[in-house]
């Protein structure tokens, strides 16, 4: 039963709300300035960013697919961005509320696409749960991403991811290249300072590229845009680096 309101921030919400993933990463301070300021900027294509009024990380933000920041076609479809209910949250009808909301503001459209992952893998929604409310694989990129969709119109066009998802980096890159954008607020500072201490401890190459842009992130060299890490021109992950992590990756190769 869900005993909490659900709030819906906007440009004039989203200073005096926390924006629920970061709030305890004090590495994170600026990230956070950094994430606003990209929803401030998204509110008007119609994006929304709806939570759990509790301190705690229970939200979920979505976009017309058109306006997202993904290398993904889905004309006409609703996109959702991130989907998280967290710890003591989980399991009380939170995420069914948040996506019952998500399905009322999008049954305009021809339904629901989500990015995950064909095994659990963080920063990704649960597919097992994604499955239970009605989702099904309309497509995959390389080398574990699906792309979900739940369908209001059975003739609409299959969402599809696009080619350069698929693609990757041009060959000849050497050492580590991570592209990423400020629409997570734990990028900056991990795509920064902790990349350049991971290069300077391992001693390799690194280069970060941010994309600024709708039009750079849909033609992003990998499904998940938000932060992806490629070693020696081969996709290494999805999940954001810190030394410890990256040291266990290069070292399998």
């Amino acid at each position: 039963m869900v005993l909490a309101e659900i709030v819906a921030l906007n440009a004039n919400r989203i200073a005096d709300h926390h924006i629920c993933c970061a709030m305890s990463d004090k590495k994170s301070v600026n990230g956070v300035q950094l994430k606003k300021e990209w929803l401030s900027c998204r509110f008007e294509e119609g994006l929304q960013f709806q939570k759990l009024d509790v301190k705690g990380k229970v939200f979920i933000e979505y976009v017309p697919a058109e306006y997202a920041w993904a290398p993904v076609d889905a004309p006409g479809y609703m996109m959702i961005n991130c989907f998280w209910v967290s710890g003591s949250f989980k399991g009380k009808g939170y995420g069914a509320a948040l996506l019952d909301q998500c399905m009322e503001n999008a049954k305009e459209k021809h339904g629901l696409v989500i990015l995950t992952s064909a095994k659990k893998k963080p920063y990704l929604s649960d597919k097992a749960y994604l499955v239970k409310h009605g989702f099904e694989v309309c497509d995959t990129a390389p080398p574990y991403f699906e792309l979900m969709v739940k369908r209001f119109n059975s003739s609409a066009p299959d969402p599809v991811f696009r080619a350069s998802a698929k693609q990757g980096i041009p060959g000849g890159k050497e050492g580590l290249v991570v592209y990423y954008t400020n629409q997570c607020p734990f990028t900056d500072y991990y795509a920064n300072d902790e990349l350049e201490e991971i290069g300077q401890e391992l001693g390799v190459p690194v280069e970060r590229v941010r994309l600024t842009s709708r039009e750079e992130a849909q033609n992003a060299p990998s499904a998940w845009a938000t932060y992806s890490a490629f070693y020696n021109g081969k996709f290494l992950t999805h999940e954001i680096l810190n030394k410890k992590k990256a040291a266990t990756l290069l070292q399998r190769g």
